[in-house]
């Protein structure tokens, strides 16, 4: 189990942008797919973007690409997401999750979750 702590949350008008960090407390961060999802008030959890191990590729849902990029550095064990031309719609509590097995953006294949962080757009 990867012990996984979001920050970087908070209130931003529409069109601002937030850059959401995540901490993983695990040795072989490297070998891991990384991910975020959201979960808006009365919504399923989404998927939002994942980011593979073996080729550092980005994966994004339909909703948020080009706005939204994923990154991580392994030496610092992190990840973060940069949002960019934030809408309103984007309200919700924003979850890491780690994998380091499966393939597929999921929720059920990742096993290890942060808390999540608040992120509020206003209009």
């Amino acid at each position: 189990q990867v012990q996984l702590v979001e920050s970087g949350g908070g209130l931003v008008q529409a069109g601002g942008s937030l850059r959401l960090s995540c901490a993983a407390s695990v040795r072989t961060f490297s070998t891991y797919d990384m991910a975020w999802f959201r979960q808006a008030p009365g919504k399923e959890r989404e998927f939002v973007a994942g980011l593979r191990w073996r080729d550092n590729n980005g994966y994004y849902a339909d909703s948020v690409k080009g706005r939204f990029t994923i990154s991580r550095d392994n030496a610092k064990n992190l990840v973060y997401l940069q949002m960019n031309s934030l809408k309103p719609e984007d309200t919700a509590v924003y979850y890491c999750a780690a994998s380091n097995y499966g393939s597929g953006w999921f929720s059920t294949r990742f096993t290890s979750w942060g808390q999540g962080t608040q992120v509020t757009v206003s209009s």
